[in-house]
């Protein structure tokens, strides 16, 4: 086992601790439980706190407002939606590479597959052809309409006539063509703005790379001039851990210990409780089984007793109702619905079946001879005491400190030597050299670019100038023919300033046809190529679908299965792609990390090799907790437990103890009887078989007082 293992798993067990909540009870016995369960407290526990990597302020943005321009943006984009719907084709670009690679030749594409895939391909451009096909039928026709007017003009056969005809409807044709000339002027016209704003924006935007070069050049240097602080402040956290380390060996016994009696207190405080409610639970059962034993007993006496009274009674009642007044035809009845009743004078319940509870009641006494209650509490107190022992057991660890202290200097000295084995600074002074003269050699193009750029924005300043001075001649010959019209005058005698307008508008003809087809010609190779660019490059780099393609096995090279750790560590067969490598650097993470330097240089495996102290892993091999000498409870706990679960309680028939409680004392309701036999009585003859009825009534009372009464209280105290 790895020894730095061995101290992260030492680590564990000291860092966290458990906390036990203790519950509140009633009574002394309780209380004095509740304090042999408490806790001990261990050693507070702070965090291993690394702080922060000196971190470097960057001037680099990279997220782009592109302003009110944006929504020329969008607009260009929902055109571009409209005229190419489809979705970016993966699977139709990787064959097509992958079925040219040794180059285009015109016999392949005749096979039917690569035929397939051409009018799969004529599908996805459908749109762009679409366009392309018009822009190019609007160069081609534009040139031969223009030249077909012109030949007209020179033989005058076309311009408007000599002679003056109105017509009834001439102010609405000359209105409708005013007004179609006037509102595609002014389309053309904001065409032209947006033209002229959009060549703007391509000239600052050329002009912000300059300052988008210089802020990540400074960045790099930042980076690099960086670079060297974060590795030493990495290095020097080592101390850090040192510390940590020997703070907790320090401190195994407390932290140990009290991991240990965090994660056993689960099982055990739970097991301690329940034989703890069980001593609670003997003394409940000795109570219960002596009040049943005395309950039973005087029951069985009192049933005794109670059934001579009962027959005493019946028998002077049955004498009573043998008196020669009950022959009287009126009386007889009475008399003899009293003496049918009779029979109910009895008892009802039988206790002298039930079995005796002696023997359990002896066993159970016996085995309350053994203080439970003392044996768990001793439990309670071993468990509580595993701190102290897993200290006592660790004071070997504690004592090789001094040991173990020089063990982990000398890993830090070495880790220090790692660190300086590698030229981190001498490598970064001449990047940073590098860079200085890369960014030297950038500067030296900005006159061209600048150069370049100043004539791409003339040229189109040019082009939209050419589109001006149409507008400005449909314009002028609009306002001109407008303002020189006369309703009036012939063709010969019109004015000057009618005259002027219709030449401004047929000059305005005249430069459309000659600029028009050169403009459009432009503009469809411009958006053919420039939307292709949108759909199959710019998009696909945005949704990171082009990695997709440059990421396919065996597409870049046809023998490498992963172009990228071909070409930097020469191992095609690492799993590196350039869409994970460009997921990583989006996401922040480390270099390290973003290219799976591991693969070149695993910095792990350098660390278990160099650091690795033979005699430091025997050190912490030596920890062992041997915890056989807790006593959670002795052998006559356990015992007392075993002898209470044999002390014959579950012998004992309770259906039959509660088939006979649940019967009543006597057969019928004593003081019901009495009731009734009164009533009876009272239905006689005022004399002396009334009031002996009555009298007998008394003494049915006085039985069910002195001896019902007691028996119920004792049925009671069984059924409680």
């Amino acid at each position: 086992m790895l020894w730095t293992r061995g101290l992260v798993l030492l680590l564990c067990w000291g860092v966290t601790s458990g906390e036990l909540q203790a519950e509140e009870r009633d009574g002394a016995r309780d209380e004095v439980r509740s304090d042999s369960r408490r806790q001990r407290s261990p050693p507070p526990v702070e965090p291993l706190d690394f702080g922060f990597v000196p971190a470097a302020v960057y001037d680099t943005h990279a997220y782009y407002e592109p302003g009110t321009i944006g929504i020329l943006f969008h607009v260009v984009h929902a055109f571009l939606y409209v005229v190419q719907p489809n979705s970016f084709p993966k699977d139709l670009i990787v064959k097509v590479v992958q079925q040219n690679k040794g180059g285009v030749k015109v016999e392949e594409w005749r096979k039917p597959e690569n035929v397939v895939l051409l009018l799969q391909w004529i599908h996805y451009e459908s749109g762009f052809l679409i366009c392309a096909v018009v822009g190019i039928m609007f160069v081609v026709f534009t040139p031969i309409i223009a030249a077909c007017f012109c030949m007209c003009r020179c033989c005058d056969n076309c311009g408007g006539e000599m002679h003056q005809r109105q017509r009834k409807n001439a102010d609405c044709y000359r209105g409708f063509f005013t007004a179609s000339l006037f509102t595609t002027t002014v389309f053309i016209i904001l065409g032209v703005l947006v033209a002229y704003a959009a060549n703007h924006n391509i000239s600052s935007q050329i002009k912000n790379t300059r300052r988008l070069i210089n802020t990540n050049m400074r960045d790099l240097k930042t980076f690099a001039n960086n670079t060297p602080a974060q590795v030493e402040y990495l290095t020097a956290q080592y101390t850090t851990a040192k510390n940590k380390v020997l703070s907790d060996l320090d401190n195994i016994g407390p932290l140990l210990g009290a991991r240990i009696h965090s994660n056993l207190e689960k099982e055990v405080v739970p097991a301690l409780d329940a034989a703890l409610r069980m001593a609670g639970a003997m003394r409940e059962t000795k109570e219960a089984l002596e009040n049943v034993s005395s309950s039973l007993e005087t029951l069985q006496d009192g049933m005794g007793k109670l059934q001579a009274s009962l027959a005493g009674e019946r028998a002077s009642l049955s004498n009573t109702l043998s008196d020669p007044a009950c022959t009287n035809g009126a009386v007889s009845h009475t008399c003899n619905t009293i003496r049918s009743t009779l029979a109910q004078l009895g008892i009802n319940a039988d206790f002298s079946k039930l079995p005796d509870v002696s023997r359990a009641l002896a066993n159970v006494n016996t085995i309350l001879k053994v203080d439970l209650s003392n044996i768990v509490q001793k439990g309670y107190a071993s468990f509580n005491d595993t701190p102290t022992l897993v200290k006592d057991q660790t004071k070997n660890i504690v004592s090789a400190l001094p040991r173990v202290k020089g063990m982990l200097d000398k890993i830090g000295n070495e880790i220090m030597a790692f660190a300086k084995m590698f030229p981190v600074e001498a490598s970064l002074a001449n990047f940073t050299i590098f860079l200085n003269q890369q960014h030297k050699t950038i500067e030296s193009f900005y006159p061209q670019v600048d150069q370049m750029d100043f004539y791409r924005w003339i040229g189109c300043v040019a082009m939209l100038c050419a589109v001006v001075l149409v507008l400005a001649f449909n314009i002028l010959g609009l306002l001109c023919g407008t303002c020189g019209y006369d309703k009036q005058a012939t063709p010969t005698t019109r004015g000057c300033l009618s005259n002027t307008g219709g030449n401004l508008l047929m000059a305005g003809v005249g430069f459309s046809f000659i600029f028009a087809w050169v403009l459009m010609g432009l503009v469809t190779t411009m958006f053919v190529v420039g939307g292709n660019i949108e759909k199959l490059m710019c998009e696909p780099l945005s949704n990171r679908q082009l990695f997709k393609i440059i990421d396919t096995p065996f597409l870049v090279h046809p023998e490498k299965k992963n172009f990228l750790p071909a070409m930097l560590f020469q191992n095609p067969n690492i799993d590196l792609t350039l869409g994970a490598m460009y997921r990583e650097c989006y996401e922040n993470n480390g270099l390290y990390h973003a290219l799976q330097l591991e693969n070149i240089f695993n910095i792990n495996s350098f660390l278990n090799r160099t650091v690795y102290n033979k005699d430091l892993g025997k050190v912490l091999e030596g920890v062992k907790v041997d915890l056989k000498n807790v006593a959670l409870l002795e052998q006559v706990g356990r015992d007392n437990l075993m002898n209470f679960a044999n002390s014959g309680l579950g012998e004992i028939d309770y259906p039959a103890y509660l088939a006979e409680l649940n019967k009543g004392i006597t057969l019928v309701d004593l003081l019901s009887f009495c009731s009734d036999l009164e009533e009876q009585a009272d239905q006689l003859p005022r004399g002396a078989l009334e009031n002996a009825l009555k009298g007998h009534a008394s003494s049915i009372r006085t039985i069910h007082r002195e001896q019902v009464v007691p028996l119920e209280q004792a049925m009671v105290i069984i059924t409680t």
